[in-house]
This record gives C-alpha cells, sequence and structure tokens, in this order.
C-alpha cells in the first residue's frame, strides 16, 4: 500500500470549484467531447480516474459501462469532490470517489486495468511520486490514458511563461508549462501505444497530448 495521504497538504479552491462547469460547458460540449470519449473506448475490468475535478468523465463511464467495468476515482479537493460525489450520484454506474491525492493512492498494487489522467497533471505537484504510484497500482499490462496541456511553441511558450505565477494562483495550482508528455513517454515503466501533440485550445491552454501507455509486464532493465 502507498503511504497515508497528507492531508495538511490537500488542496481547497472553493472558488475555482464553484466556477469551474460554467466557465467550462461550452468547450466540454464541443472541443473536449471526442478528447473523453477516447478516454472510454473499448474500456474492461478495473478503472481508475485520478484527480476527478468535479466529475467531468463521469457520464463517459456511465456511457460505456457494463458488467465486466468497475470505476473508482480520487479527487483531493474537497470542493471539487463535493460536486463530483453528487455527479457520480446522479449516474447509473456505481463510482467510488476517495480523497487521496496522485502521489499515494489508496490501492493495493497492480489493482486496475486502465488508469485515466484528463486535464489533472497540470496540477499534480510531485509528478514523478504520481507516476510512479500509477505504475504501482496498474496491473502488468494495464494502460495509463492521458490528455494534458501542455507548454506550446515560440511566443506562445513565452506568454505561457509569463502568466504562469499568476495562473497558479488562479487556476487551482494549475501550471502552464508542463512537459507532461515528454514526462510520461520517458518512463521506463510503461511502453508507448499511441501519442499525439494535438493543436487544441486557446493560449494559454494550448497544445494539449494525448495518448495511452501499457505497463511493462516485467520491471524496467538497469
Amino acid at each position: 500500500m502507498a503511504p497515508e495521504p497528507n492531508s495538511t497538504q490537500a488542496p481547497s479552491s472553493p472558488f475555482l470549484a464553484a466556477i469551474y462547469d460554467p466557465a467550462t460547458a461550452f468547450f466540454e460540449r464541443t472541443l473536449l467531447r471526442p478528447h473523453r470519449e477516447y478516454l472510454v473506448t473499448e474500456l474492461d475490468g478495473a478503472v481508475l480516474d485520478i484527480g476527478a475535478g468535479t466529475g467531468a468523465m463521469f457520464p463517459y463511464f456511465d456511457a460505456v459501462a457494463d458488467a465486466s467495468t468497475e470505476f473508482h476515482a480520487t479527487e483531493p479537493d474537497p470542493h471539487m469532490r463535493q460536486q463530483a460525489t453528487e455527479k457520480a450520484n446522479a449516474q447509473t454506474t456505481p463510482i467510488r470517489i476517495e480523497s487521496a491525492p496522485a502521489e499515494a493512492l489508496p490501492y493495493d498494487d497492480a489493482t486496475f486495468d486502465v488508469v485515466i489522467a484528463s486535464m489533472v497533471f497540470c496540477t499534480i505537484p510531485d509528478v514523478e511520486s504520481a507516476v510512479s504510484e500509477i505504475g504501482r497500482v496498474l496491473k502488468p499490462g494495464g494502460e495509463l490514458r492521458f490528455f494534458e496541456h501542455v507548454i506550446d511553441d515560440g511566443w506562445r511558450a513565452r506568454v505561457q511563461s509569463a502568466l504562469a505565477p499568476l495562473w497558479k494562483r488562479l487556476a487551482g495550482g494549475c501550471h502552464l508549462t508542463r512537459q507532461t508528455g515528454s514526462r510520461l513517454v520517458a518512463d521506463r515503466s510503461f511502453d508507448i501505444v499511441e501519442i499525439n501533440r494535438l493543436n487544441l485550445g486557446v493560449t494559454p491552454v494550448r497544445p494539449f497530448v494525448r495518448g495511452r501507455l501499457r505497463k511493462r509486464s516485467a520491471g524496467p532493465t538497469r
């Protein structure tokens, strides 16, 4: 089992939680829909949604659920988690939500067939620990599926870097300059199934990376 989460470090963003769904509703209906659908394509077995936020993925889980699927989620922010719980209760499919951060997942080794990360790595304080935990709770051959915004190139990157300190304070700890795709594919615990860079979004939240990694059956070669 992972170490117990440190509750004193739990994020708390009541304002962001209150405005998040209204502020993103248009983008959820249009730009984001096909990418969320990508994350749930041919799901099977035990599924974990890390950093579920207000539960944006939950209706997509409901749409693909069958007797072979079981859904879990984590969300450390209590205000986001309250909304996620309400959204989960409105679905037909049971979704068990835990308060743990991604760096200390409260599950046994090799519990999940799929871990989904959807616009969450930008807010995780310790990315290295989170990736390690995801690898720990995934079964050998299990998949990490992700959809994340990352730093851009050229003038857009300069804009992101300039806005980053203020953005982080206003957007619940969101980092505009993360290189999440590069970090994930470099991890030797995983093989790349596919990864794509998408010129999607509006600066400063652009571009995105989307992909799937498969946990290796044996540990990485030293």
